[in-house]
């Protein structure tokens, strides 16, 4: 940073600023445990000489919240991934079943902000197109902040909810399926040749709030990327052309993305290992009724409070994910 020429490439210099940034942080974070460290071990000390049980709580408590810091810090140390420090792009589409699988997808929607936020994650939506009834048919979220990508990717996959549905008169049992689709934003670095004639350019009306703040214009842009059947869309912005490069930057990362799974399959089959398609795989179970529980089917972690999930407290499973992708 010291170099004469460091912003001549404005780009270049923000993102090792930012790095730097994140490294003094993660530096901080280290000094902030020892310090807690050894507070905690002058506390014990000072308990043994005065069997203080007002201290004892008071030390008992420090404990709890050095340890609690400690997980968590050891769980940032698992997301060493080449691209787990990147903002990702979090989409929600809910499976077959009308009315119950969007309400579904609303509710995990509240989940993953309420979890993003917790991790002072920034949300924007991209694009919502919401439920003929209830909930919502597709969403597409831009989750900014350290680490982004790494703490979500543990959600890429099918997620299954059975509930008594509150859409049913007779208040029968439903099971209702949502897929997640994480992707990591790299498109700084991604060098990809899009022929013109491959991609299909759609453009529609915006939703928005009625009245006087309604979209009267065919601002949103819909890309589809024809060799593939990749679709991508943005209605966040304001012109169609802001719209359509957000579009065409989320078709880079997808196509990238791509290369990549294709790219870990091949090596699977060299090694003869045979790996669920995350993709398309079912990895997470939320059972409202007969009995509460969630429970993830690739690390067998399980929790008895639903609510608790659905209220963002995902940290347990995200945990046992990289635990175990790294076994």
């Amino acid at each position: 940073m010291l170099e004469p020429t460091f912003w001549d490439d404005n780009e270049h210099a923000q993102q090792v600023t930012q790095q730097l940034n994140h490294e003094k942080e993660r530096l901080a974070q280290i000094e902030g445990l020892i310090d807690q460290y050894s507070e905690v071990e002058c506390g014990l000390e000072l308990y043994r000489e005065t069997q203080d049980q007002e201290l004892y709580q008071e030390v008992e408590t420090m404990i709890h919240t050095l340890s609690q810091q400690v997980e968590r810090f050891e769980t940032a140390r698992l997301l060493s991934g080449e691209y787990d420090s990147n903002d990702a792009i979090l989409e929600i589409h809910p499976g077959a079943g009308g009315t119950e699988s969007q309400d579904w997808g609303e509710m995990l929607l509240r989940m993953y902000t309420r979890y993003c936020h917790s991790h002072n994650l920034t949300v924007n939506v991209i694009d919502y197109q919401g439920g003929d009834e209830a909930g919502l048919k597709s969403v597409t979220l831009e989750v900014k902040g350290y680490n982004a990508y790494g703490l979500l990717k543990s959600e890429k996959g099918v997620h299954r909810l059975i509930r008594i549905s509150p859409f049913d008169s007779n208040s029968r049992r439903h099971t209702s399926f949502a897929s997640v689709e994480v992707t990591p934003i790299i498109e700084h670095s991604i060098e990809l040749e899009i022929m013109p004639d491959d991609l299909r350019i759609d453009t529609y009306r915006a939703s928005g709030a009625g009245g006087q703040h309604i979209n009267k214009t065919d601002s949103a842009v819909r890309i589809t990327h024809l060799p593939t059947g990749i679709v991508t869309q943005s209605q966040s912005e304001r012109s169609q052309i802001q719209n359509r490069e957000q579009a065409l930057s989320l078709l880079k990362a997808k196509l990238y993305q791509r290369q990549l799974d294709e790219q870990a399959e091949q090596l699977a089959e060299i090694k003869g290992e045979q790996k669920d398609n995350a993709w398309g795989s079912q990895i997470r179970s939320y059972v409202f009724h007969p009995y509460s529980m969630v429970k993830d089917h690739r690390t067998s972690y399980e929790i008895g409070n639903a609510d608790k999930v659905m209220d963002g407290e995902i940290d347990d499973f995200v945990e046992a994910y990289l635990k175990w992708s790294v076994e």
